[in-house]
């Protein structure tokens, strides 16, 4: 046995090993799979929030310029970070003349980037009248309002809604001087559902009940934002409304609106643009719409100074009406 193990032959020379150029590996098993690619890989899919039912047209109506009628004089004052109060100052022959002082108190909860809360805004004229608002963000997901409009010592309108929000979804309910004894009031809710990253879909229910009548309007919207544009439809039994906006630079905005009633009936199609001039502190707004309403508002920031001059002017041709108007802001 020893010597038939003595003469056994030598094993084969290992094969030298395959020369792979500078900065390559040789890998003899497959790695395992990231612990955290799936979960990435879900986020991905996760379709945002699409926001409020009511700013499905915002972007579109900010563009619009808003009208001035008179002379308008308005005091912001900042008392601390959670509080501001302003004085505005109104004479005008067209609408009612007269003093307001307001006040805006902001909390230390915060939900976002740049949402604070509690809020509580008011105002109040010369003669007693209160317009005041609550907001609070009672959880990460839940957030209320409550408005209430005095006129004097008559009590005018009242209003409370709750907002959830989902991961893609947005659902509110609100209700409107709702009354048990008088069996009245007005009670809407919204939906609105991200279909796709850019597309959103809802639907709008208000239920109005005084005595003697009730009616339901229902209505659906939808929404689609691109990278510089946002296109909106709302379909309902009180009309139609169709907007579109587009950044066209970083200085110029345009907008389109489309409204019309049932059966096309009192339609109007709306045109503005905003132009920004950064260098020169000013921004124009113009608008031009079907009822022959031209109107265009010219914003001055006179840095460093904290004031603004705004000059305002519409023409209505079809009524033969010239408003013009001229604001001071003071921050």
């Amino acid at each position: 046995m020893m010597g038939s193990v003595l003469a056994a032959p030598p094993p084969p020379a290992a094969s030298p090993a395959p020369l792979l150029p500078r900065g390559f590996g040789l890998l003899l098993f497959p790695p395992p799979p990231a612990t955290g690619s799936r979960p990435q890989r879900e986020a991905k899919n996760v379709l945002p929030n699409p926001g409020e039912f009511e700013q499905c047209h915002q972007k579109c109506k900010e563009v619009f310029p808003t009208q001035v009628n008179g002379v308008r004089l308005v005091l912001n004052k900042t008392l601390s970070k959670h509080f501001q109060v302003n004085h505005s100052l109104q004479l005008s022959s067209t609408e009612d003349s007269g003093y307001k002082f307001g006040t805006m108190f902001v909390g230390s909860g915060q939900a976002g980037p740049a949402e604070f809360y509690p809020v509580l805004v008011g105002d109040v004229d010369g003669s007693g009248s209160l317009n005041a608002q609550v907001i609070h963000q009672v959880t990460d997901r839940i957030r209320s309002k409550v408005a209430f409009q005095t006129h004097q010592q008559t009590f005018v309108t009242w209003k409370a809604d709750a907002e959830f929000r989902g991961e893609d979804f947005t659902a509110a309910v609100a209700f409107t001087n709702p009354d048990v004894l008088d069996d009245s009031g007005v009670v809407v809710t919204h939906y609105l559902q991200s279909v796709t990253p850019t597309l959103a879909m809802g639907g709008q229910l208000v239920y109005q009940r005084r005595p003697g009548d009730e009616a339901t309007f229902m209505s659906l919207v939808g929404r689609y934002t691109g990278s510089n544009f946002v296109g909106a439809l709302t379909l309902g039994w009180a009309g139609v409304q169709a907007s579109y906006y587009h950044r066209a630079s970083d200085q110029l905005q345009l907008g389109v609106e489309l409204e019309a009633g049932s059966f096309w009936q009192d339609s109007s199609v709306t045109f503005g643009y905003q132009l920004d001039v950064p260098k020169a502190s000013l921004q124009f707004k113009g608008v031009i719409s079907s009822n022959w309403v031209v109107g265009a508002t010219l914003e001055k920031k006179l840095l460093p100074l904290p004031l603004s001059l705004v000059l305002c002017s519409f023409l209505n041709h079809q009524k033969n009406k010239f408003h013009c108007g001229f604001g001071v802001m003071i921050r």
